[in-house]
């Protein structure tokens, strides 16, 4: 029987041998072009074959590798030959293995925190490489959101967290004297309000996939817990949970973080609670600092913890990284320096030692936690030439990677380089030219902060294939 593919496209070709020869090949055109398709578009970037009967283990896990030879950069001065994570003591390899625990389908989340600036605060750097590794080992939750801006400040783009106080006192890791207490994602937010309430919905579009049945929320231990409110409310339950040896930063009384969990029978889009004792406010805070959103599922979860302006001595506090360890990171990266490169008495002594100072404290409280520290790509700096604005490439750009290069290879830690992947010196120009750097040329676009994620996922997934034992059948 002709099949619809044979009747569509096989026009004038007779029986015999020609018809099965032109209807195999248009067959292998119409599958190729839809799987490459797939792959440029980034919607398939894990390869899944169907085993053989005497396959092996290894070979039947090799083939479930995420296909980082089919991901590349539409940008033409991106060098693909360098997008490698530079890890010459092998210290991510506990996380890999963890990976290939996924990949061997055993029922465990790994956590990765990724710490960074406003080039993480956005969400679309990280977002994209989130939403890659999701496809390639699982998807376990949308993890740490923070109330961005309900403390007047830009968020992601795939949830929202409202609330019907209007006027909040925020706290962020970069102010000198912060008005409130910040906790785990960088922020705090406190009111003084008596009736408190939140509603955290799941963007329809950007936010598809991350439907939820468990919520954790991260207060201060001296908050007047939330209760669930609203349709539905008594299909969940809460467990209230306060951790004695984790402190909030800055905080005048030394006060602990409280975290409540809530537990849906089913999947939801949003969650809505309230403060069901208004009534009862004497000696409590309303200090909120974000919530983590988990699905039940085995996979990734990415914590993109981000804050316009910071600095590595931003988060160089020790109470705040007891409080980053209750998220249990397999892999923290860290995304800053940019900041530093724009002060006007940059100094690379000075900035190595900032460095070492977070990287000491957190090998000290999360030993087990791998570490990969990424440089930041060549941005430009602002100057006045006779009282006109002109751009150029900011300088010490070069070395603030000089320094992270110098310092992650002497320690033994991974480094992702991407100043020199991104074109290194000048090579801001091709990305402004290529419309990926915004208006003040500093951020990049949205496309711009989504081609580094791309990369990011690229070399983590080439770092699993190249720490996995190619089976003797695939070797060239």
């Amino acid at each position: 029987m002709t099949s619809l593919y044979s009747r569509r496209f096989v026009v004038g070709v007779k029986g015999g041998p020609l018809r099965f020869f032109v209807v195999f090949t248009q067959r292998a055109l119409i599958l190729l072009f839809f799987y490459t398709f797939q792959v440029v578009s980034g919607n398939t970037l894990t390869v899944f074959q169907s085993g053989q009967p005497d396959d092996t283990e290894t070979e039947v896990i090799y083939r479930t590798l995420p296909d980082a030879e089919r991901v590349f950069s539409r940008l033409p001065f991106i060098p693909d030959s360098l997008c490698y994570i530079k890890d010459p003591t092998h210290s991510m390899s506990a996380f890999i293995n963890e990976l290939m625990d996924l990949l061997h389908g055993k029922d465990t989340v790994i956590n990765i925190v990724h710490l960074g600036d406003s080039h993480i605060q956005a969400g679309s750097l990280s977002g994209r490489t989130m939403r890659l590794m999701q496809n390639s080992f699982g998807n376990a939750g949308r993890g740490w959101i923070a109330p961005f801006k309900l403390s007047k400040t830009n968020e992601p783009t795939d949830y929202f967290i409202l609330s019907n106080v209007k006027e909040w006192i925020s706290g962020r890791c970069n102010q000198i004297n912060p008005k409130c207490p910040w906790g785990i994602g960088g922020i705090g937010i406190q009111t003084k309000a008596k009736d408190v309430d939140f509603r955290l919905i799941i963007a329809p579009e950007n936010g598809k996939g991350y439907s939820f049945n468990k919520v954790l929320l991260y207060s201060d231990s001296n908050t007047l817990p939330l209760m669930p409110a609203g349709p539905g409310n008594e299909k969940i339950t809460v467990s209230p949970w306060n951790n004695p040896s984790a402190h909030t930063t800055e905080s005048p009384d030394n006060q602990t973080i409280r975290i409540d969990t809530f537990r849906m029978t089913d999947l939801t889009d949003t969650l809505f609670v309230r403060n069901m004792n208004a009534q009862n406010q004497s000696g409590h805070s309303n200090l909120y600092y974000g919530f983590n959103l988990l699905n039940g599922n085995p996979g990734i979860l990415y914590h993109a913890i981000g804050v316009n302006g910071a600095h590595y001595a931003n988060y160089t506090h020790r109470d705040y990284i007891r409080q980053l360890s209750l998220l249990k990171p397999s892999l923290l990266i860290i995304s800053l320096g940019g900041n530093e490169a724009h002060g006007r008495n940059f100094n690379k002594t000075t900035f190595e030692s900032q460095v070492h100072s977070l990287v000491r404290l957190i090998r000290e409280e999360m030993p087990r936690t791998a570490i990969l520290i990424t440089t930041p790509a060549e941005t430009f700096k602002s100057v006045y030439v006779n009282k006109k604005r002109q751009y150029v490439r900011n300088e010490n750009i070069a070395k603030v990677a000089d320094v992270i290069s110098t310092y992650t290879a002497r320690e033994g830690l991974a480094c992702w380089d991407l100043y020199t992947v991104s074109g290194g010196e000048n090579s801001c120009k091709n990305w402004y030219d290529a419309k990926m750097l915004v208006s003040d040329r500093i951020h990049f676009s949205r496309t711009g902060y989504e081609e580094q994620g791309l990369l990011l996922f690229k070399v983590i997934a080439r770092s699993c294939v190249l720490s996995f034992p190619k089976p003797t059948q695939y070797v060239e």
